[in-house]
């Protein structure tokens, strides 16, 4: 069942990409995925792109898949592992939802976190009581970890990656 219906999401992102997102299989295994998201444009996220880490379980759809950022990222959901608090990936997960609208999703979830349930209780903080500088540390760490490279990418641990 899951590898039938992985199948037919690769199948039909590869045919109606999400805006703004891209996904695909690492190498042969059609359980691991890697995924782009771009910065929305009217955000201090712009002109970033960020990438994912996705593991589907054996019971995908009807778990769901363990979606990380690999980029690392200011944000008061994502945390240092590039562990992401979003309902849709634990209680709010449905099958209807496919991981186009998991990107989608995370890519609005951006500029719309939710600081009352952080994970990184102290991005919360500054989020809320002073946007002005949360958003100036976002477009730092953005230029710093987020910057596409001709030749490859900033991750986590600040090393140099080979690109998609």
């Amino acid at each position: 069942m899951a590898l039938k219906r992985i199948n037919k999401e690769l199948n039909d992102i590869r045919q109606d990409p999400p805006p703004y997102c891209s996904a695909g299989p690492v190498g042969e295994d059609l359980f691991h995925w890697q995924a782009t998201i771009t910065g929305p444009l009217e955000s201090p996220y712009k002109e970033g792109v960020f990438f994912l880490d996705i593991n589907f379980p054996t019971e995908y759809p009807f778990k769901p898949p363990k979606v990380t950022f690999i980029t690392k990222i200011y944000h008061p959901n994502i945390n240092s592992n590039g562990s992401i608090s979003l309902d849709i990936l634990s209680s709010q997960w449905s099958p209807a939802l496919t991981i186009s609208k998991v990107l989608l999703s995370i890519r609005f979830f951006l500029t719309d976190p939710n600081p009352d349930d952080p994970l990184v209780p102290e991005i919360a903080h500054i989020y809320k009581t002073d946007r002005t500088h949360y958003e100036a540390i976002v477009r730092e760490w953005t230029r710093k970890y987020a910057k596409q490279g001709l030749f490859g990418y900033k991750n986590r641990d600040d090393n140099v990656n080979s690109g998609i």
